[in-house]
C-alpha cells in the first residue's frame, strides 16, 4: 500500500479556525508584539516599530493597529489584515503555519481550533 500524498495529507490536516485564533491573538496583541517588535513603541492606537524582514535603521514606516491587527510597512507595501498574517510575515511562513504557531503559543487546542 502507498503512502497517501503529500499534498492530500495537508489539505486535510490544515483545517483552522482563522478567526478564533485571531480573536485569540487580538486579545493578546500588546504582548504578542513586545515579544516580536520588542524595540516598538506604541503611538496612539499603532505599535510602530523597525521592521525586522528589512534593513530598517529606524521606527516609523512599520506600524501595527493594536485594535484591529492590520499592520503594514510603507516604506515596502507590505501589509496585511490580520494578527496571523502579521506573524507569518515576521517568521517567514505560510498563513496556515503562522495560524497554527499562533494557536499554540495562545494555548488553543492542539494549535487548531477544528469547526469543518
Amino acid at each position: 500500500m502507498s503512502p497517501v500524498p503529500p499534498r492530500v495529507v495537508a489539505t486535510v490536516a490544515t483545517k483552522l479556525d482563522f478567526g478564533a485564533v485571531n480573536r485569540a491573538a487580538l486579545a493578546a496583541l500588546p504582548d504578542l508584539l513586545a515579544r516580536w517588535l520588542p524595540d516598538g513603541r506604541l503611538h496612539g492606537a499603532e505599535y510602530v516599530a523597525r521592521n525586522p524582514r528589512r534593513h530598517d535603521r529606524s521606527s516609523g514606516s512599520f506600524s501595527v493597529n493594536v485594535r484591529t491587527g492590520r499592520w503594514a510597512d510603507f516604506a515596502s507595501g507590505d501589509r496585511g489584515g490580520d494578527v496571523v498574517s502579521l506573524g507569518a510575515y515576521l517568521f517567514g511562513l505560510t498563513q496556515i503555519e503562522g495560524g497554527r504557531r499562533l494557536a499554540t503559543m495562545l494555548g488553543l487546542r492542539g494549535g487548531s481550533n477544528r469547526h469543518g
